[in-house]
């Protein structure tokens, strides 16, 4: 006799029948959908790590409205994703490169198996993905920093995740895409997620200009906060087992597999970037090790459910030195990267992708009792590699070409120009954009300044408001150079 919690889905309605006369929980595990629940928390909380990791990267003048535009991409997003980003992506009538608007608004979005797996309910499916389109648009407007203006990133968020990610996540994941058809194999997100991200931040770079005094010892750039760097990759690091291990869509074997791959490639890539590092400057910078960590982190992604761990080693290896030296090219194209996205998840991705054309082993997708694929290039089956070079490319041009072409339009509309003035650039985004600040030292410099303007004229501290305003001015250009490190 079947047991009562596993009963086949009868599949007479789309949302999978009706709660009031049936118990639509029968049809799956328990343990599948707690660990899906818990991995969506866990792909959530991967946010802030975002959050900090770009604002300890930033200067101290601009280190709050770093963590406020990734806090604020899960906002936009989560509603784009409800409204219609979810069924763009993974309606079960998708065409190739574009789902259809079947599930807008969540409609018959419940109990019916999802299209990407039939252990877990469409509705638990779209809260998990909708957590993913949040981090890949919290990862690629890190651009912003230090001189985008706010609201047309947020209505940036919006078009980007509408027109860019959904179709990219589409074609990648839903079983009907053309990735998918071909035999392109991303487990968590090589493409969609840090491709995508890396190329839409390049393009958002590019698009914003460079930063005020850029290449000159005006912008004698550093990171303000290591701490604040360390948190946010152990958010990351942590966050990142739900992100891959999630991505099993149920509690099994291939589940633990991803877990192992992550820990292993996110450890040997912060030990690389380190040694890297360490043979140039004698430090043992623990920037360098973060940004590691961070860098096997995006690598194993596409492959976390798809390679032996041995074979993690190598991702960390070659994620970490890849991504090391990729922080150069910004610097080659002339495009100020403040925060190497570009050369973190564009690089990192596309290292990942190839490497998992090479390394995908049968035995190890199949851990999942269903899942079955050719294997990658040492399993004799080459032409992955070229399936995996097709993917990677492809959502490159797609994502940088009309991330350009979607920056563009916004900043031809009135009121909407990307770029803040120079003014706000000198005093700093948090003081210019947020009003508030990361740190108490700030407006308490501010309240010293500006009440040396009530002094009386005999005191050796008064002086006119037009100096009092310069001096305030020039605090906050240098504030947030520190001394110690250098990226």
């Amino acid at each position: 006799m079947a047991d009562i919690h596993t009963l086949p889905y009868n599949g007479t309605t789309p949302t999978g029948g009706d709660s009031l006369i049936q118990d639509l929980n029968v049809y799956y595990e328990s343990g599948d959908i707690a660990w899906m629940l818990a991995a969506t928390a866990l792909v959530l909380f991967m946010v802030p790590g975002v959050g900090f990791f770009y604002s300890g990267l930033a200067r101290r003048k601009s280190a709050l409205s770093l963590i406020w535009v990734t806090l604020m991409a899960v906002g936009v997003t989560s509603f784009q994703w409800f409204f219609w980003g979810y069924s763009l992506a993974f309606s079960h009538s998708a065409g190739k490169f574009f789902g259809d608007l079947s599930n807008i608004g969540f409609r018959n979005v419940l109990a019916a198996p999802s299209v990407a797996s039939e252990r877990i309910p469409d509705l638990l499916f779209a809260v998990y993905q909708g957590m993913f389109a949040s981090i890949t648009v919290a990862l690629a407007v890190g651009a912003v920093a230090e001189r985008g203006r706010m609201l047309p990133c947020v209505i940036f968020m919006f078009i980007w995740s509408t027109l860019i990610y959904d179709p990219i996540a589409c074609w990648t994941w839903n079983p009907a895409g053309w990735v998918s058809q071909m035999g392109g194999i991303d487990f968590a997100g090589g493409t969609p997620v840090h491709i995508s991200s890396g190329s839409a931040a390049l393009a958002y770079s590019l698009m914003l200009g460079k930063r005020r005094g850029h290449g000159t010892h005006e912008l004698n750039f550093r990171p303000h906060n290591v701490t604040q760097i360390i948190i946010g990759t152990v958010f990351l690091w942590v966050g990142w087992f739900g992100f891959n291990a999630g991505s099993a869509l149920s509690a099994n074997m291939r589940a633990v597999m991803a877990a192992v791959n992550t820990n292993v490639a996110a450890s040997v890539g912060g030990v690389t970037w380190c040694l890297l590092d360490y043979r140039l400057e004698r430090k043992w910078s623990a920037v360098g090790f973060c940004s590691g960590v961070v860098a096997g982190l995006v690598a194993i992604t596409p492959g976390s459910g798809f390679v032996p761990p041995w074979a993690a080693v190598i991702f960390g290896a070659i994620a970490g030195s890849s991504c090391n030296y990729a922080t150069k090219v910004k610097f080659y194209l002339g495009i100020d990267d403040a925060l190497d996205i570009f050369a973190v998840h564009g690089i990192g991705g596309f290292v990942g992708n190839m490497l998992t054309g090479i390394f995908a082993a049968d035995y190890v997708a199949h851990l999942d009792g269903f899942t079955t694929i050719p294997g990658g290039g040492i399993s004799g089956h080459w032409l992955q590699l070229a399936y995996q070079l097709a993917d990677s490319v492809s959502g490159f041009a797609y994502s940088f070409g009309g991330t350009c072409l979607i920056l563009f339009l916004i900043n031809l509309m009135p009121g909407l120009g990307l770029r803040a003035d120079e003014e706000a650039e000198i005093i700093g985004m948090d003081d210019a954009e947020i009003g508030e600040f990361a740190y108490d030292f700030v407006e308490f410099t501010r309240d010293v300044v500006n009440g040396g303007d009530m002094l009386d004229d005999d005191s050796k501290f008064s002086a006119d408001r037009d100096s009092l305003t310069a001096h305030e001015k020039a605090f906050s250009s240098t504030v947030g150079d520190d001394p110690r490190r250098s990226r």
